[in-house]
């Protein structure tokens, strides 16, 4: 998987960073009246054997860990491993031989030379299974985020020829009865449909779309039913909706599912919703009156939007959100809270 440019020089930065603070070590703690040493080493030799480290380990790194470790020529990584670290040995031997004479006939220091050739390997090991984790992490992730954007456009699929569908019927009524109403209707449709089609193209949209858009569906659903049913809706968001964002269509489900079952059934119906809005927090209720009696269901999609923004709340709002649903008839009433972003 390919990291982005901005982390790579941030990574690449870090490198140089440490390696520099490293290689230039003897020559930050130590002075020239005692040649730069740390403990029995002259800072150029201290220096020398921190490139041999660094070559080791991005020798490991970049080329031996990527290219052998789990491919096809895995048995060439264990020798490889072993030829680059055992060369640091006789190199090390040698400049210590022709220039820092001192150190080679310091036969106690040897452990101090020798053995960090081992560390960095061990090092660059470390960093490559380090790196490998993070890598497959970030591969899982962009795997679950591609499922879901998948899933959410699935689902944002379903919301608008489901709405558009009980829209059209709350329209054949009207046509039948040869309402007046009929052309106002269909220009809210209109502003509707410019919303489903153009406003929700984007991940999320302003709180004051959405409820812009659910006060155009009540007002459809108004139209349509005139005093045939008592329809009682009240907005309070104390203008903290302009500050806010939401995820498009994630409300009217509840108040479709409320016109879609809450009339025709009752000789008074009775619908009541409620939104207001204190902080980032959004309190949404839905309250209309049923009939549990499934010879009375009124088609077999019904459900389809709860279910649908069950499962976008679920995706979208993860511990952010509580929905209640409470039916006991002859009431069926939605509560939603949800923390808004």
């Amino acid at each position: 998987m390919n990291i982005s440019i901005p982390i790579k020089r941030v990574v690449i930065a870090l490198h140089i960073l440490i390696w520099s603070a490293l290689l230039s070590l003897p020559y930050i703690v130590s002075d020239a009246a005692s040649d730069y040493r740390i403990g029995t080493f002259p800072g150029l030799f201290f220096t020398l054997c921190g490139v041999i480290h660094m070559v080791i380990f991005y020798t490991h790194a970049l080329v031996l860990y990527p290219r052998l470790w789990n491919k096809q020529y895995w048995w060439l990584y264990f020798p490889s491993v072993l030829l680059l670290v055992g060369a640091s040995f006789p190199l090390k031997y040698g400049i210590m031989a022709h220039w820092f004479p001192t150190v080679l006939r310091d036969l106690s220091s040897y452990k101090f030379v020798f053995a960090p050739s081992v560390g960095a390997f061990i090092v660059s090991l470390v960093y490559c299974k380090v790196v490998e984790r993070i890598r497959a992490e970030r591969i899982q992730k962009d795997k679950q985020a591609e499922q879901l954007s998948s899933e959410l456009k699935f689902l944002r699929s379903q919301v608008s020829p489901h709405f558009l569908f009980n829209v059209l019927t709350n329209l054949v009524s009207l046509a039948r009865k040869k309402s007046d109403q009929l052309e106002p209707a269909l220009i809210m449709l209109s502003d509707l449909m410019r919303y489903m089609l153009y406003d929700t193209t984007g991940k999320k949209v302003l709180l004051t779309k959405e409820i812009a858009y659910l006060n155009s569906y009540i007002a459809l659903q108004k139209l349509r039913f005139g005093n045939d049913v008592d329809i009682n809706s009240h907005i309070d968001t104390d203008g903290h909706a302009a500050n806010y964002t939401i995820e498009p269509m994630l409300l009217i489900p509840f108040v479709e599912n409320a016109f879609k079952h809450g009339t025709g059934y009752t000789q008074h119906p009775e619908i009541n919703i409620r939104l207001s809005v204190t902080g980032d927090i959004l309190t949404f209720e839905v309250q209309n009156q049923f009939d549990s009696d499934p010879l009375t269901s009124k088609d077999e999609n019904s459900g389809i939007g709860l279910a649908n923004v069950k499962s976008r709340l679920d995706l979208l709002y993860p511990g952010n959100h509580r929905l209640t649903i409470r039916n006991q008839q002859p009431v069926f009433h939605v509560t939603l809270i949800l923390k808004l972003t």
